[in-house]
């Protein structure tokens, strides 16, 4: 009766191989991919007056939104 009793706490499942290994390699994959496609565009065509200022917040942004999106990954 004792071992009926017992209460059995269930191992906790391990996530699945793609969960892993291969999800942290697709999201760093884009999000350089991402990056770096923006850095480029961002200097490509230079308005007068921007100077350093335009790829710097392109690449700024660009990094805030890669981060909000693939961040839980």
């Amino acid at each position: 009766q004792d071992i009926l009793d017992m209460e059995v706490k269930p191992t906790p499942s391990r996530p699945p191989w793609y969960e892993l290994h291969v999800q942290p390699c697709v999201a760093e994959l884009l999000g350089s991919a991402f990056f770096i496609f923006i850095g480029c565009l961002s200097v490509l065509e230079e308005p007068e007056g921007t100077g350093r200022l335009q790829p710097a917040l392109a690449h700024g942004l660009a990094l805030g939104v890669t981060v909000a999106v693939l961040g839980d990954i």
